[in-house]
This record gives structure tokens, C-alpha cells and sequence, in this order.
């Protein structure tokens, strides 16, 4: 009998490639153990992206910035902050950053897909992913399709955060075939500094994203036969520990994380209060 495909997305992916421990918390364990609490800066970062989906599906003629306090409000998440000011003081920004940005688009303009989930199949994935925004451009040779991606965090980014990016390269190898047309640019904008991050992929470049992706997956399939084959879980999946242990869901109930000292819920975020 074939193999069947392996279902996944690239943040199952990207879990197992940052610490195929956490992957196994996240994925394979039943019950998953709990969680530690809520992140400020997810919190954050959901409530931009939720307002900005929100604001491309008003009619072109309400999308303007003063639609955005509304939108802001009604998609804020609340969870995570240490106290009501530094909550307060992250909305402000945020509602910054956002006028900041629309003030950059066409209101006129339609995009392909906002919150877009696209698939693809190989000879080992059956791959999906949900793309913040893609749109239709033209090209040298015709209309293209363009990923964007969103970010909040505190870091700048560049060109090679553009092509290194695994998910923005799956993205960009699915909607091809969803939407039957080129798709290589891949963007990446940063709204707390207007910054744009570019990269333009080729046949080349996306068929080795995609073999890296299809490696990983048959790791995982690998793991998960040996663990039902008897193999002790903490060895088929080993922790990675590092600096990322710190911010990790499962630092409590992991022993390499626990020996690291845990990031408060507010840690990523408590600069905003300060500015």
C-alpha cells in the first residue's frame, strides 16, 4: 500500500524543526499536556491581523483610516498583558502602526485572497496554509499572485528573512496551482517600522523549500513509527533546547526547558509601554 500523504501546515513543520519535542507536545501526545498562559505579543499580533482581514472586507468606499479604532476594538485581545496600562499603551501602537500602513494601500485595490487558505499536494505532503494576503499583480508575462505576510514583532526585517522563510515559500508553491498563475514574490511587512522585506523566488529556489519541507515530514513519519514501535517517545522526539525554551508553550512539563528561566507573559511586548 502507498504512503499516505502527511497532512500539514508550515507551522507543524516549523514546530518540529525548532524542537521536535514541542512538536510531539503539540501533535502527537493525547492529552496534549497543558499549556503555559497566554502571550501578550500573540495577542497582539492577532489583533492587527484580524483588523487589517477587516478592513478589506468593508466596501472599498469605507476603507479609510478612520474605520480603524473601530476595527482595532472589536478584534483586541485582551490576554497576556501584565497590567492595563501596558495593555492600553500596546493598543495605541498598534492603532499606530495601522493607520501608518493603510495610508500605504489602494483602497480600490482587490486582493486575490485575504486570510487565504491555499493546498497543494506532492509525492509525501498533502500541504495547506492560510496566507495573510495575496495578491494579484501584474508581471512581465501577465497577472501574478504575491504573498504578504504580516509581522508585529519587535525586530526588523530584510531580504534574507524573505527567502529564508519556509512557510512564504509553501505559500507561494500552493497558490500557483490554486490560482493558475505565477507566484514568486514573497513579502514580508513589518508595520512597527514600515519596513518591506522582498524576495522573488524561482522554479529552483520553491523546489528545494518544498523538498526541505517533504525531509522534515519524513522525519516526523519516522519518529512517530519508531514511538509505535516501542521506542521511548523522549528519544524518537529529542528537545532542542536553546534560547527559544524561554518563550516555549510546554517550558513547565519539559526537563530542559524547565532548567531555563521562564519569559514572562508581557516580556516581548513591554517596550511599547516604555515608548
Amino acid at each position: 500500500m502507498p504512503e499516505k500523504l502527511f497532512v500539514c501546515t508550515p507551522s507543524k513543520l516549523g514546530a518540529f524543526i525548532d524542537c521536535p519535542r514541542r512538536y510531539r507536545y503539540s501533535y502527537v501526545d493525547r492529552p496534549s499536556p497543558p499549556k503555559g498562559p497566554p502571550w501578550a505579543h500573540n495577542s497582539l499580533g492577532a489583533s492587527v491581523h484580524t483588523a487589517l482581514k477587516n478592513w478589506y472586507a468593508l466596501p472599498s468606499d469605507r476603507r479609510v483610516p478612520e474605520a480603524l479604532p473601530t476595527l482595532l476594538k472589536s478584534t483586541w485581545v485582551r490576554e497576556g498583558y501584565r497590567d492595563v496600562e501596558l495593555e492600553r499603551a500596546a493598543y495605541r501602537k498598534a492603532l499606530d502602526w495601522l493607520e501608518t500602513y493603510v495610508a500605504t494601500l489602494d483602497p480600490e485595490e482587490e486582493p486575490l485572497g485575504v486570510e487565504r487558505v491555499v493546498a497543494a499536494k506532492t509525492a509525501i505532503l498533502a500541504l495547506n496554509g492560510r496566507a495573510d494576503r495575496i495578491d494579484g499583480r501584474p508581471g512581465e508575462n501577465g497577472p501574478e499572485a504575491v504573498i504578504v505576510d504580516y509581522k508585529t514583532g519587535r525586530s526588523g526585517l530584510d531580504a534574507d528573512d524573505a527567502r529564508g522563510s519556509q512557510a512564504l515559500a509553501l505559500y507561494a508553491y500552493a497558490a500557483q496551482r490554486v490560482f493558475r498563475r505565477p507566484c514568486y514574490r514573497v513579502e514580508l511587512h513589518h508595520l512597527p517600522t514600515g519596513t518591506v522585506a522582498v524576495h522573488e523566488h524561482t522554479d529552483e529556489s520553491l523546489a528545494r523549500q518544498v523538498r526541505r519541507a517533504e525531509e522534515t515530514a519524513q522525519d516526523i513519519m519516522a519518529a512517530e513509527k519508531a514511538v509505535a514501535a516501542g521506542t521511548d517517545p523522549d528519544e524518537a522526539f529529542p528537545v532542542n533546547p536553546g534560547s527559544l525554551c524561554g518563550w516555549c508553550d510546554f517550558r513547565k512539563v519539559c526537563p530542559a526547558g524547565a532548567s531555563v528561566a521562564a519569559k514572562e507573559p508581557w516580556a516581548a511586548v513591554e517596550h511599547l509601554g516604555a515608548s
